[in-house]
């Protein structure tokens, strides 16, 4: 791969794939705002979902450790953590007082689940190209949603 195509696309204002997958993610939130995340979310994944279809190899660039080069590394890394700061305030806006937010960590465990879900879905669809988009949505919702559905409405699992 090469590291400069990553580095070209690091978190930046001229845009670039990184700024796509964020902006689908404010696009849905903010239309949907008011709402429910149930209302506005499958569209948000399904969005983001076509991106990732239309842009293969940009998914793979940026979901992927694919490189030892400490260029790259430190790209994708600030990729990652860029993503997440913009992304926890949004998903501590839908939590409200449902997520404990006395662990320090919760809201930031909330969002690595999201990713990790729509991220590892992605990198099976390229995998098996012939599932339709939906189907992933379907399974994201049921991976993502019903959970934290069930922590807004209070209920939570505990050892």
């Amino acid at each position: 791969m090469d590291h400069r195509f990553v580095l070209a696309h690091k978190p930046n204002p001229r845009g670039g794939h990184y700024e796509r997958f964020r902006s689908i993610w404010f696009e849905h939130a903010t239309a949907g705002s008011g709402g429910p995340p149930g209302s506005w979310l499958p569209a948000a994944i399904d969005g983001w979902l076509a991106y990732v279809e239309q842009h293969p190899f940009a998914g793979r660039m940026l979901f992927r450790d694919t490189t030892d080069n400490p260029d790259l590394a430190s790209a994708c890394r600030a990729i990652h953590e860029t993503s997440r700061d913009e992304l926890l305030p949004l998903l501590a806006a839908v939590a409200g007082t449902r997520l404990d937010l006395a662990d320090p960590h919760a809201l930031e465990l909330a969002w690595e689940t999201l990713r990790a879900v729509l991220q590892g879905l992605a990198l099976w669809w390229y995998d098996h190209p012939d599932v339709q988009r939906e189907s992933l949505v379907v399974a994201a919702m049921n991976s993502i949603w019903v959970g934290f559905e069930r922590l807004l409405q209070g209920e939570a699992w505990a050892p």
